[in-house]
């Protein structure tokens, strides 16, 4: 495992730690006006806070690695990402639509609207990824898109009351 997916993993495991202390904190009730739905990212106690201070880090982590350690290499043709595409037989096209995807995602993160759609965009992209590493590729780092998916549902779950608003503005757009 290389030291980028570790330090994702090891922010994702406290982001779950935050995440599941505010959602307690989100499910209490605090009066009468009090909604038992209330979004983890939504929450306004400290508790609540932490946590949507948290999986914002967590966000930020996510979307530095995806553009520099993942897409980079793909839209730069780095040899090593030339040669798995080639293996593959998707040449220079696939690597710079997946590197772009990876990109673009990496962008979405930071965006509130956008967030939990790039969240899942993401999500069926290391699907892919997974498929492809043990299908191809023996498995050689099928662990890392397995990995990376456990913060990106985290994400898309915590984020999810965006989607709303995405949906909002995609109709006033229409």
């Amino acid at each position: 495992m290389s030291e980028t997916t570790a330090s994702v993993a090891a922010a994702t495991a406290s982001v779950a730690a935050a995440t599941a202390s505010g959602a307690a904190a989100a499910a209490a009730p605090a009066g009468p006006a009090s909604s038992a739905g209330v979004v983890i990212g939504e929450s306004a106690t400290p508790r609540g806070r932490r946590a949507r201070i948290a999986l914002r880090g967590l966000q930020v982590l996510l979307a530095l690695f995806y553009a520099l350690a993942s897409a980079l290499p793909k839209l730069i043709g780095h040899a090593s990402a030339a040669e798995s595409f080639d293996e593959l037989g998707w040449g220079s096209a696939g690597m710079y639509t997946i590197g772009a995807l990876e990109l673009a995602g990496a962008v979405a993160l930071l965006v509130p609207v956008l967030q939990s759609v790039a969240a899942m965009a993401l999500g069926a992209l290391m699907v892919g990824a997974f498929v492809v590493q043990t299908a191809v590729f023996d498995g050689e780092y099928a662990a890392t898109p397995v990995i990376l998916l456990v913060p990106l549902a985290l994400i898309a779950w915590a984020r999810r009351g965006h989607n709303a608003d995405l949906v909002r503005l995609l109709r006033r757009g229409a």
